[in-house]
């Protein structure tokens, strides 16, 4: 289903929807970039992607389907799961017989195709639709999902009858957890959790009752509420499927377990903690099928893309990724083991926790109760022979002066710091007694990150007044990220701020105009003028100066680029940077 570029050009010219001079400066671009027309005018802003598909559609002799407000039968929907369908941006909305109807944004993934057809044994007939009609039939999965837990839920939480106080007999506590109403509702809160993609489940036991909270893009949603009666029993419940103590209700405890879910292994972190009317519960979700992860997917791009591959392909020294918690840093790490991870070399890691396991990597979970801490894990780790080390974190001097002497001895080691800038990192790893002659000797890049929510497929397009570029630029040197904008070719040469695109999320429905997350970076590389004012005991204001003249991007000067892209929202990004 190749679209001719000429046939394209000359439909496009004939309906009038772009004038003949952008045309043709448009298949120009397209020429000197090796993009594909549509493409370009898209990112030119000279149509719309929605009008690009119709047009697509009308040269194909494909039929355009609009789904918004239509009612798509749930067995019908729900053919091709929510996963592949939100991934792919593909829905089926209509079948026979012999075939089935999908409306698809991308009428060439042909992978897509193919999987659907092997998977429901029918024809597929595809049709070209619009964001809107995508983001609206992917709703219908979620109103489905909300009333068929809903409905399980109650149902069962009606059975539940609160436990007497004070039981505390093992045998009880068991039995309870093994009840049938008590296991239905566990697994709807683990199922309901996985399908709406949170990161985390919360299970909080009120005074009149328990609430459930999703971690999903970052953000604590309220999920559901359960009766009273319900929290001893998920408590229960829970314990069993993490194996810990069942009778022990003062004390936290930790453990995990993993479920198979939607044809995917999930790995979960269990966390207990006493609180005044019972136990909350907190369920990290790690999905162990997750994999294939690249730089350029995790939102590195340009320069900063550039110093991350060199510095991997350094035999010694030390990368560090930096930022608060649940900022990405442990993804960043395991991103950059799979690209390292090759027969010829020996890779270990020490981790608290161990949240993905990945084939070929030797994994050492910490447990200090026993006395393994990163210190003594990291310890033992470089007489394994390994060319990779990773330290999960570097909390503290003993650490920190380890992985300088492994880095110095021949290994790659890979690790985390918790600071809020990549120039902040020197500094700390200076309060960890670490010597400045060392520390430049050995680290050969910093990367800073947070993570920013992505907008999803229903956005408008403005731009900024005089006050608000005025605004911005007391936060960005704005000279300095219009030039970036325009190197990474995401504006056009020539172009200025009053003509850069910014995007916001068009209500629509259900939903807040987001979806995913994606990372936003400074990436400082170890200069000699920056090793030279290390050793002169620079602060980090003057490291980032410098780091800047360099040609270094700020992390909110890297969200601005994904703003221009339509990648996130500006109000996203300065969110996320004053965290």
């Amino acid at each position: 289903m190749h679209i001719d570029a000429k046939q394209l050009e000359r439909f496009i010219a004939d309906s009038g929807l772009v004038p003949r001079a952008d045309l043709d400066a448009a298949r120009k671009e397209a020429e000197k970039s090796n993009e594909k027309l549509g493409a370009v005018l898209v990112r030119l802003g000279k149509i719309s992607e929605d009008d690009l598909r119709r047009t697509e559609a009308y040269v194909l002799g494909i039929p355009f389907v609009n789904l918004k407000n239509q009612k798509i039968d749930f067995s019908v929907l729900t053919m091709i799961p929510e996963p592949i369908a939100r991934t792919h941006n593909i829905i089926s909305f209509k079948k026979t017989e012999n075939s089935l109807e999908v409306a698809m944004l991308d009428a060439d993934d042909l992978a897509a195709i193919d999987f659907i057809k092997k998977k429901v044994g029918l024809k597929i007939l595809p049709r070209l639709t619009d964001d809107l009609s995508i983001k609206s039939a992917l709703l219908l999965y979620q109103k489905s999902l909300r009333a068929e837990f809903g409905e399980i839920i109650q149902k069962e939480s009606a059975i539940l009858t609160a436990l007497p106080e004070g039981t505390a007999n093992t045998a009880e506590l068991k039995k309870i957890a093994e009840d049938l109403p008590v296991v239905r509702i566990v697994d709807t809160l683990l199922k309901h959790a996985v399908l709406q993609n949170a990161s985390d489940i919360h299970i909080e036991p009120q005074e009149g009752e328990v609430a459930v909270r999703y971690r999903i893009d970052g953000i604590l949603r309220d999920a559901m509420t359960l009766p009273r009666a319900a929290a001893a029993g998920i408590a229960a419940r829970v314990k069993v499927l993490a194996s810990l103590k069942l009778d022990e209700k003062r004390l936290p405890q930790d453990g995990r377990f993993k479920v198979l879910m939607e044809g995917e292994k999930v790995s979960l972190r269990v966390s207990i903690l006493p609180v005044y009317f019972g136990e909350k519960i907190v369920m990290r979700l790690l999905h162990e099928g997750a994999s294939g992860f690249s730089l350029e997917g995790l939102g590195f791009h340009g320069d900063a893309l550039e110093k991350v591959h060199k510095a991997l392909h350094q035999t010694t020294g030390m990368l560090l990724t930096t930022g608060p918690t649940g900022s990405g840093k442990t993804t960043t790490l395991y991103t950059m083991i799979d690209i390292l991870n090759t027969p010829e070399v020996n890779i270990s890691t020490v981790e608290d926790p161990i949240e993905y396991q990945i084939p070929r990597v030797n994994q050492t979970q910490v447990k200090p109760e026993i006395g393994l801490n990163f210190a003594h894990g990291l310890r033992t780790l470089v007489r394994q022979d390994p060319d990779i080390v990773m330290v999960g974190e570097i909390r503290d001097n003993e650490t920190a002066s380890l992985a300088i002497n492994a880095a110095l001895t021949g290994h790659l080691v890979l690790s985390t710091l918790h600071t809020n800038s990549a120039a902040g990192a020197v500094p700390r790893l200076l309060d960890m007694k670490v010597e400045p002659f060392l520390l430049v000797s050995t680290v050969n890049l910093v990367i800073a990150q947070r993570l920013v929510r992505k907008l999803s497929g229903i956005k408008e397009k403005y731009f900024l007044t005089k006050a608000g570029i005025a605004a911005l630029g007391k936060s960005i040197d704005l000279e300095k990220t219009l030039l970036a904008l325009i190197e990474n070719r995401i504006v056009p040469k020539g172009t200025h701020w009053e003509k850069v695109p910014f995007y916001k999320p068009r209500q629509s429905g259900e939903g807040e105009g987001y979806e995913g997350r994606i990372g936003i970076y400074e990436v400082m590389g170890m200069s000699s003028a920056i090793r030279d004012l290390v050793i002169r005991g620079a602060s980090t204001s003057d490291l980032e100066k410098q780091a800047r003249s360099e040609g270094m991007l700020t992390m909110l000067e890297d969200g601005i680029s994904k703003c221009a892209q339509g990648i996130t929202t500006l109000e996203e990004v300065m969110r996320v940077v004053s965290e």
